[in-house]
């Protein structure tokens, strides 16, 4: 894998800070030989004659003015100088902390670049660190999903593959993958010997808890990608079965309007809130029902279009006439595929003695009064199998879950060769090449360009 301390990569510099005013904006360098780079940018040389200290001394902060070509101030502010290899990239790093305003801060980067820097590309920073070594690709990725987290849950997650741990587990699956194959294609040479070898060995048998391992970290992983993307789960039903009093429950504002007329929402309604650190994104739609009106039914088949994208669907029904015809005529038209909560609301207007018992997907519930809210909270939770994953789940990606796959289906279809040691040792050789794919040990240059495309400028 190419480094670029060996290439020695181009000088870059980016605004780190958002756009916009602030009381402090950074202005970011990465190359080589910046400790130059900062005497010329505010005027400081080394003079061991005068001083035994030598400007800039690395991981201090140095008051300094920054200055134009013709020597005029553009900023004061603080320098930090962190040098090779012990920087966020491996190279070295200037960091100009300055008044955060964006005149300012585009007068640094400007100087930056008559000093012989070019503007970084998005996500190039992050990109040298994992070029150099600094990070692998799971770690890089956790950069952003640090930076993009919607919930706590999720920051912590992030936090967490940014620290290696996700690596860690991967890196220790591997191992042991590597070990095992090393054993099987051992045994190719003897092939009188081959059966007896392996079995004294436990090799089917580490076979299979390399696999219920694998099992478990898609699982985490799977649970763990519901942080970033969270549940669409949709509100169905016929008119005034209170599902715009639902989503105002849910998110604790009235953000849907409210009657005793049917038919008052007429179009799609998106709230998202969090459940013990998942995101749900609510959507209230259309009451479903045989309607004239011509804006209703525009509303109604937009209804049916989110309800095939549900995640979930909370299938709301009046408790007090229960499920009706109409409803089973609802009911023949949902997905097959996506699970269906059934919530009886009202049912602060009917009879105890009338409630049928709660299941584990029916909940009765009042909008009205919260009575029951917490049950469906509850469930919501179980549907997305979180079940309190929180602290060790995998903030997986998409082509995390791909890889994971690939490499459970290849170790099974591995258990089912041990007859045929040539097509065993082959499945367990592609296994190990997805799972290595996620901390990226054979990165493919388009796979590294989409990732490090969605960071932001300076990081």
């Amino acid at each position: 894998m190419a480094n670029p301390s060996n290439s020695r990569s181009p000088v870059i510099a980016a605004i780190a800070t958002p756009p916009g005013r602030g009381g402090v904006g950074v202005v970011r360098v990465s190359g080589h030989d910046l400790a130059n780079f900062a005497q010329r940018l505010t005027g400081r040389f080394a003079d061991s004659s005068a001083s035994p200290q030598v400007f800039p001394q690395a991981r201090q902060a140095h008051l300094c003015r920054f200055l134009a070509q013709d020597g005029s101030a553009l900023d004061e502010g603080l320098l930090l100088y962190f040098a090779a290899p012990h920087s966020y990239t491996g190279e070295d790093i200037v960091e100009l902390q300055g008044h955060g305003g964006p005149v300012v801060m585009q007068m640094l980067l400007g100087r930056c670049l008559e000093l012989g820097a070019r503007p970084a590309e998005p996500g190039e920073f992050t990109r040298r660190a994992f070029l150099n070594h600094k990070l692998d690709l799971a770690q890089a990725e956790g950069v952003i999903d640090l930076i993009d987290a919607s919930t706590q849950a999720a920051a912590r997650s992030a936090l967490r593959s940014l620290s290696g741990v996700f690596s860690e587990q991967v890196h220790a699956w591997r191992d042991r993958l590597v070990d095992l194959r090393m054993l099987v294609e051992a045994t190719l040479d003897f092939p009188e010997e081959e059966v007896d070898f392996l079995e004294a060995a436990n090799a089917f048998g580490r076979l299979e808890a390399l696999q219920s391992e694998l099992v478990n970290l898609l699982a985490r992983a799977r649970q763990g990608s519901l942080l970033r993307s969270g549940l669409q789960v949709v509100l169905a039903g016929q008119p005034n079965v209170g599902k715009s009093s639902l989503l105002n429950r849910l998110t604790g504002d009235e953000r849907a309007i409210v009657t005793e007329l049917a038919g008052t929402t007429r179009d799609v309604l998106r709230e998202s809130i969090q459940v013990e650190g998942i995101p749900l994104h609510i959507i209230d739609t259309a009451g479903l029902r045989d309607t004239e009106d011509v804006v209703e039914r525009m509303g109604i088949a937009r209804t049916w279009k989110e309800i095939e994208r549900a995640d979930v669907i909370l299938r709301l029904v009046d408790a007090r006439t229960g499920i009706t015809a109409e409803d089973h005529a609802i009911d023949s038209r949902l997905p097959a595929n996506v699970p269906v909560i059934w919530v009886f609301n009202k049912s602060d207007l009917v009879e105890p003695e009338a409630e049928v018992a709660t299941q584990e997907l029916v909940i009765y519930l009042s909008a009205k009064t919260g009575q029951g809210i917490d049950l469906l909270r509850a469930a919501l939770l179980r549907i997305a199998g979180w079940e309190g994953r929180g602290e060790d789940a995998i903030l997986a990606r998409e082509r995390h879950l791909i890889a994971l796959a690939a490499a459970l289906e290849h170790t099974g279809v591995a258990r089912h060769s041990t007859a045929q040691l040539e097509l065993m040792a082959e499945e367990l050789r592609l296994a190990q090449e997805a799972v290595n794919s996620i901390t990226g040990e054979f990165g493919a240059d388009d796979l590294l360009g989409a990732i490090f495309s969605r960071f932001c400028i300076g990081k």
